[in-house]
């Protein structure tokens, strides 16, 4: 059997390199009992790269267009041009020609052919490339069908071909085309089908688009098509378009757009008895391939044939659940301001340190709260819980009550309250607030100890060590009187906001009370790293040296200056302290400060150019005089008011609360990333180990294990490295991936919205977490490393975790699409008195960077000036 030309039925899954994402497609769709697919051969990427591979031209243009960047379009069309060019003058090498001409025999030489272009990167995974290369219908003839082979293996070089794989990083080199040549069929109908619903993601609704003619008019969005939805074999959903237009073949060759008789251009395409036919028939498909597909279908006298099945790329994993019954699920990454990908180790680790019932999806994790929406008390308690902090959520829950997705059961069983905490009733720890440096001391020398004692250990006593140190972590992070210590500040934040509002028409009056209060181990950061600039600030040579500097081991070299020793003494002091944090940092395969302290250099620098010395300390006083302020207002307002001694009393005893504890919210996550690092730092020599006996190949490969997988490779020095590859490919799928707040266990993604009508026109909506209004430049950043920011731009991202916080000395105000009232961007931006809004949906899409915006942190909106 030749390799050049192939028959649909003889090619196989693994022939990807050889056929393309369509042609394996294609092949396995052939190979389902009772699928219909026209018949016809692959011409395999050997023939591509037998009438190319020795054309000098051809290869010097391409390594012309290696040096191009994405935004020089007018090179990239020129260059692409030229290729094309090139390929279409070309001879088809002569085997390649006798078999396609054998084939054409096969199948009959004078019927009509399409012939489809088939890329190698093409239906991936995590790209689907689709439209990328073209496709010609009704080709009738040996030459022209050659012809036509040609032009697609030109459409390998269209312009937008050529974008699309230097954006997705993909090697032109390395990327083939095949072409498919299949007997034309002559559907009276076309279309798509999905298997679970795009809008969505919900699994058990299949979605059908469908219209007379050619699908080449609906894919091209020439014509509107009809929308059908179907549900365990019923059809939930009908939307008749108005189809003015269809694609139909031209005899001898071709195809033409005509207009539809008026009377059948507001008929239904397909009969309901047909789109029940074509649901079944995809549910087939899709259990063939194991996963939701997006599926071609063409109707040919009252049959159905599928020309094309791929996997959706887009569709968010489903949480795994061991039983059949409906689930819901909520985000963790939206409550812990971090909703990228975790690797598995850093998974391993954060499922080993909570107690809440998570569950695993697309590398992120999930709560599943099934059992809190089944008792009438407990779902109370958390939608008031999710209205006080994330509205979103709370309103995508609504909805799923609001359907009867989860059946409430007999109330049976007291609820858990997740919120913790009084503010009403006197705490016994209220009239000392010293209680919260006790705590701190305390996890301090926990922490010390650690470091101490993990130093003796190695292999598999390691292991033991550190899930006998995590009940210890738990123990510290569940106390219940730690945590009553912050609830206790957090409800009388709630008390201040709603009371104060109710007696003085004041809005969000805690947020000014919040400024600058005492043990705040974020926000402490942020002022921290404008100490060191203020250090670093007098020496010239060593800023110049600092904004030349591209590795990490740069605090060696600097000694070398004038102030050289001074600024690192004062970089490394700041890294014993807060070298355990970073980006991400719940993820602790993450990268920390202290392994990678360049990260710190321009924040540094940011802070030497914008600020005068000793800024932190001003900014802190600032801080307290205003807070301070506001309670002298308040308590006098309060004090004309009928009944108002009583009223200020427990104003100022609420005031007190939030100024003793709030600060220690930030403690215990700070508490978990320190625990961390030094388990990290051990894990690490263990892999130094298995490097060096040959069981690894790189160190940060064991971040690919589960903690008890890589607890196995120390004890059996064997590792499974197909399992780890399989988790790299899948890690970067899922990089890609947006997580929903809230998922279903039928994979739906249900969106909140907010119920605001008193917003102006134009306003994009969010929740406020700290007042004030606030005009400026907009700075999209996304990533903490390119982060430039002058004096007075207000940061719009997707989440900030605390490793951000040294920024925002330098902003005045800020915007995330994650968040909620007491996430740690939340608390600092209070801190540090400046207007914030959370939770705006796509945010670093809708406002662009370096626009005017005005942010009104009181009410929670964004205008674009």
């Amino acid at each position: 059997m030749s390799s050049l030309v192939l028959g649909l039925q003889e090619i196989g899954k693994t022939q990807r390199m050889l056929v393309g994402g369509k042609g394996v497609n294609l092949g396995e769709l052939s190979k389902i009992r009772g699928i219909q697919v026209p018949e016809g051969f692959c011409v395999t990427t050997k023939g591509y790269r037998k009438a190319i591979e020795h054309n000098e031209t051809f290869q010097s243009l391409l390594n012309q267009l290696k040096t191009v960047k994405v935004e020089e379009r007018d090179q990239i069309r020129e260059i692409s041009r030229d290729i094309r060019q090139i390929i279409l003058e070309v001879e088809i090498p002569t085997d390649v020609v006798h078999e396609v001409a054998d084939h054409l025999i096969q199948f009959g030489e004078k019927h009509a052919y399409a012939v489809r272009s088939s890329a190698t990167a093409e239906d991936l995974p995590h790209a689907s490339f689709a439209g990328q290369q073209d496709t010609y219908l009704n080709i009738i003839g040996k030459e022209a069908i050659l012809h036509h082979i040609k032009k697609c293996w030109a459409s390998l070089f269209t312009d937008r071909a050529v974008s699309y794989r230097m954006q997705n990083g993909f090697d032109h080199r390395q990327v083939y085309l095949s072409v498919i040549v299949q007997r034309m069929v002559f559907p009276q109908a076309s279309g798509v089908l999905f298997t679970a619903d795009p809008l969505t993601s919900n699994r058990r609704v299949l979605s059908i688009d469908a219209s007379f003619g050619l699908g080449e008019a609906l894919v091209s969005g020439l014509v509107s098509a009809d929308h059908y939805k179907v549900r365990d074999d019923e059809i939930i959903d009908k939307k008749i378009a108005f189809k003015k237009l269809a694609v139909t073949p031209i005899e001898g060759g071709g195809t033409k757009t005509q207009s539809i008789d008026p009377e059948r251009q507001r008929s239904q395409t397909l009969t309901d008895q047909q789109i029940l036919q074509l649901a079944r028939i995809g549910r087939q498909i899709e259990s063939y391939f194991g996963s939701p597909q997006d599926i071609e279908w063409c109707l040919v006298d009252d049959e159905f044939y599928m020309v094309q099945s791929r996997p959706i790329t887009t569709l968010f994993p489903i949480p795994e659940a061991n039983d059949q019954e409906n689930h819901v699920y909520i985000s963790v990454g939206h409550q812990q301001m971090m909703t990228d990908a975790i690797k598995p180790l850093g998974l391993s680790f954060f499922l080993l340190t909570t107690n809440a019932p998570m569950r695993k999806a697309g590398g992120r994790l999930f709560v599943d709260v099934t059992r809190h929406l089944s008792s009438s008390a407990s779902r109370h308690m958390l939608l008031t819980n999710m209205g006080q902090h994330d509205p979103l959520l709370k309103d995508a829950l609504m909805t799923i009550i609001e359907r009867d997705f989860i059946k409430l059961l007999p109330n049976d069983h007291k609820a858990s309250n997740p919120v913790r905490g009084n503010a009403g009733g006197e705490e016994p720890f209220e009239k000392d607030p010293s209680i919260v440096s006790d705590f701190i001391k305390r996890s301090q020398l926990s922490i010390e100890e650690l470091k101490q004692n993990i130093k003796t250990k190695s292999g598999s006593d390691l292991f033991e060590f550190i899930l006998e140190d995590i009940q210890e972590l738990k123990r510290i992070l569940f106390d219940p009187q730690s945590t009553a210590v912050f609830m206790t500040a957090m409800n009388a934040s709630t008390w201040i906001n709603e009371k104060m509002n109710e007696w003085l028409g004041e809005k969000n009056a805690a947020d000014t009370l919040s400024q600058s209060v005492p043990n705040n181990i974020t926000s402490e950061m942020g002022l921290a790293l404008l100490d060191v600039a203020d250090v670093i600030r007098p020496y010239p040579k060593v800023i110049d040296y600092l904004q030349r500097v591209e590795d990490d081991d740069f605090l060696d070299e600097m000694v070398k200056f004038d102030g050289g020793r001074e600024a690192r003494d004062a970089i490394i002091a700041f890294l014993n302290k807060y070298g355990v944090r970073c980006a991400g940092e719940i993820d602790m395969t993450r990268t920390r400060f202290s392994e990678k302290p360049m990260t710190l250099v321009p924040m540094i620098l940011g802070n030497v150019k914008n600020f005068e010395p000793n800024a932190g300390k001003r900014i802190f006083e600032q801080g307290k005089r205003v807070a301070l302020e506001k309670e002298k207002e308040l308590l006098g307002r309060l004090k004309q008011l009928p009944d108002g001694e009583q009223k200020a009393k427990e104003t100022k005893r609420m005031i007190d609360l939030i100024r003793n504890f709030i600060g220690y919210r930030e403690y215990p996550k700070y508490g978990i990333v320190s625990r961390y690092f030094v388990y990290k730092q051990a894990l690490l020599k263990e892999a130094e180990r298995l490097l060096q006996i040959g069981v690894i190949y790189k160190k940060e490969d064991i971040y690919y294990l589960t903690f008890e997988e890589f607890r196995e490779a120390v004890c059996t020095n064997k590792i499974d490295y197909q399992m780890i590859n399989k988790r790299k490919d899948e890690y970067k799928i899922y990089e890609k991936l947006t997580p929903p707040r809230v998922i279903t266990s039928d994979g739906e993604v249900i969106e909140g919205k907010y119920k605001r009508e008193d917003l102006p026109a134009d306003a994009i909506a969010g929740l406020p977490v700290s007042s004030g209004i606030i005009e400026g430049r907009a700075r999209v950043i996304l990533n903490l490393e390119q982060a430039e920011l002058e004096d007075g731009d207000i940061l719009i991202t997707t989440f900030t975790d605390p490793s951000w916080t040294p920024l925002f000395v330098s902003i005045k105000g800020l915007v995330t699409e994650v968040g909620g009232l007491m996430t740690h961007g939340a608390v600092i931006a209070r801190e540090y008195g400046l207007p914030a809004i959370v939770g705006v949906e796509n945010a670093t899409k809708r406002i662009k960077d370096g626009q005017r915006i005005l942010v009104n942190g009181t009410e929670g909106y964004i205008k674009i000036l």
